[in-house]
């Protein structure tokens, strides 16, 4: 009889043990859903730059209340900011107004599992702006500046909300729809038209805007369709103006949340539809293809098309 029990108790010691490694593996043994947000940071080393970032910018009361998501960049991702920022910790540090936007934009004002991600879709953190989170081997984040992180642990639970891990820190846009294409040069045709169409100051404006943005081969081949030359098109100001404006949408719309095969309403007024296959079909019946999606700005998103669409 105590053989048979001591048997048990090894074999149940056992597997508590291999229970208890398989937690340590997938990060559980960092849940302490007695402690918030701050508190678990504290005692997680690997997260003591961020916590030095949060007591600078006076935001430590905020993370230990409510409930949140905070995808928590580790001291190496960290590191890496200040190498490519060209900035020392302490000045990172000091420049709180920074700071703040920065912290605020790896937050989530409401608990989101790692089941409950919308993949693809917009997420608005609490400092405003927006990211996207994809499933492309493991989970990847694209921020404003369209850098992406790698989440290498989730679902870390603490009494007022979960932490994401992520190997980069994450930064909001920097870079308006406007400036986005002039640092392009394969939209350069485009900027001449914006500015030509005097469309710039709009296309600055706080939106937010989706443009479907042809590059300068789409331009070319318009010209050759039209039988026109690039100064005849741009000193066409109303044909000019009604055609740029086609290609914009009065709000933000990245990839996974194009309405398929649904008339989508322009600025200019008219309507265009997008296939599942990525193909915009104009007013013409012109198709013309998406070959580059959710080019992040700050006040939209610019999916690339190598085709000028035409409104009747």
């Amino acid at each position: 009889m105590n053989t048979a029990f001591n048997r048990r108790t090894v074999l149940l010691a056992a597997a508590l043990g291999a229970s208890t490694t398989l937690l340590q593996a997938c990060g559980g043994s960092d849940d302490d859903p007695e402690r918030n947000i701050v508190e678990l940071a504290q005692n997680n080393p690997d997260l003591s730059i961020l916590v030095e970032a949060v007591v600078a910018a006076g935001l430590a009361p905020t993370l230990s209340t409510g409930m949140l998501t905070v995808f928590a960049p580790t001291n190496a991702a960290f590191t890496a900011l200040l190498g490519e920022l060209g900035v020392s910790k302490d000045a990172l540090l000091a420049n709180k107004p920074l700071l703040t936007a920065v912290l605020t934009y790896h937050v989530l004002g409401s608990k989101v599992l790692r089941n409950e991600v919308p993949l693809g879709k917009a997420i608005t953190p609490v400092a405003g702006g927006f990211f996207k989170i994809e499933s492309a081997n493991g989970l990847k984040i694209t921020d404003g500046r369209n850098r992406v992180t790698t989440i290498t642990a989730t679902d870390i639970q603490a009494s007022n909300g979960v932490v994401h891990l992520v190997d980069r820190v994450l930064l909001p846009a920097d870079k308006d729809i406007v400036a986005t294409a002039m640092a392009l040069p394969d939209f350069s045709i485009l900027v001449e038209a914006v500015v030509a169409a005097g469309l710039v100051s709009t296309l600055q404006g706080a939106g937010p805007f989706t443009v479907f943005a042809p590059t300068n081969a789409a331009f070319a081949a318009l010209l050759t369709e039209l039988g026109v030359t690039k100064e005849a098109l741009l000193a066409n100001t109303a044909l000019l103006t009604s055609v740029l404006t086609y290609h914009v949408v009065p709000a933000r719309v990245l990839k996974a949340e194009v309405p398929v095969n649904t008339a989508i309403s322009t600025v200019q007024g008219q309507t265009f539809s997008v296939s599942s296959s990525l193909v915009i079909t104009d007013q013409n019946q012109r198709t013309s293809n998406i070959v580059a999606a959710d080019v992040f700005t700050s006040n939209g998103v610019i999916h690339v098309v190598d085709k000028v669409i035409l409104p009747k």
